[in-house]
């Protein structure tokens, strides 16, 4: 029975799950993202968020906890070099799960989880986002004023040139 117990088990027993988890974990980190079902990224994201956090302090028993998790050298490289240096300021928050679809086989939703830092579309976007000026749809940025001002100037000269000309085809007459 579940008696409380919020986790997801995804359908199988305690050592399977962690054996699963820690393979997952192992690929998100290599790969820095990965294409799997929706539910195994929702529990892959509060398994490897704990261990991207142990991952800021480079101490030797930190290094012995991430590896009791991982079993895995390479892995554990990965995490203590670039990828903690990576998110050595973000407060948390390391991993984005995007939902992708539905596989073909048996309609499972599935989705593509990343490790945020290392995603150079969504960090350059929002860089440059921050450079530009504000939009806003109340009749124009500063720049399209003086756009407006030269075209007034060009139609005032051009009504001034319409009514010299027939002020003199007037007088001609």
């Amino acid at each position: 029975m579940r008696h409380g117990k919020k986790f997801n088990h995804l359908g199988r027993k305690k050592g399977h799950r962690r054996a699963l988890l820690a393979n997952l974990a192992i690929a998100l980190i290599e790969h820095k993202r990965i294409n799997t079902t929706l539910a195994k990224a929702k529990a892959l994201k509060l398994y490897v968020e704990p261990l991207i956090t142990k991952s800021k302090d480079n101490s030797t028993h930190s290094r012995r906890v991430v590896f009791s998790y991982l079993q895995n050298k390479e892995a554990l490289k990965e995490l203590f070099g670039p990828v903690s240096a990576a998110v050595g300021e973000r407060p948390g928050g390391y991993t984005r799960a995007i939902r992708t679809g539905f596989r073909p086989g048996d309609a499972s939703e599935m989705a593509l989880i990343e490790l945020v830092d290392f995603n150079t579309i969504y960090t350059t976007a929002k860089g440059e986002s921050k450079s530009k000026k504000r939009r806003t749809r109340r009749g124009g940025s500063k720049g399209s004023g003086e756009a407006v001002a030269a075209v007034a100037a060009i139609a005032t000269t051009a009504a001034t040139a319409a009514v010299a000309e027939a002020t003199a085809s007037e007088e001609e007459e």
